[in-house]
């Protein structure tokens, strides 16, 4: 098997599901933060309605798509990871609105990936962007950081 440049064991241009919870559950106290930041500055109060819309076409492609079992498989996962009793140390230690927002950038990210070709690359793109604060494969190849 290959790794990306950081040295993780999935080759650069994979984006898939498994590696995002696989990095969620390694990020730090300071990922997540990173990530709540990743938030403000992308979806803040300028980028709520992009965020929304395109939030909005994922959940109908998904449903559409007859994905809806896979995305509740999804985000249980991720709730486990983030908000439950057995939430993982660094989401515990930022929780709050600095973990709110990072959860909501992760819930969103794996959205992205659920929905995949279903949607817009522009909204794929507004969907993982906050989380590539820290996990910058999020984004396709040739996307540009804002």
């Amino acid at each position: 098997m290959s790794v990306d440049a950081e040295g993780y064991g999935f080759p650069e241009h994979q984006r898939t599901l498994a590696r995002l919870m696989d990095d969620i559950r390694v990020l730090s106290p300071a990922g997540v933060e990173r990530v709540a930041q990743g938030w403000d500055r992308h979806v803040g109060l300028r980028g709520q309605q992009a965020m929304h819309e395109a939030e909005k076409a994922a959940v109908q492609a998904i449903e559409k798509a007859d994905r809806g079992p896979a995305w509740d498989e999804v985000r249980k996962n991720l709730f486990g990871l983030t908000e439950s009793g057995a939430a993982l140390v660094s989401w515990k230690a930022e929780h709050g609105d600095i973990g709110h927002k990072a959860e909501n950038a992760a819930f969103m990210a794996a959205l992205g990936l659920v929905a995949g070709n279903l949607i817009s690359k522009a909204q794929a793109e507004t969907l993982v962007r906050p989380l590539s604060e820290s996990l910058p494969w999020l984004l396709p190849e040739g996307s540009q950081p804002q």
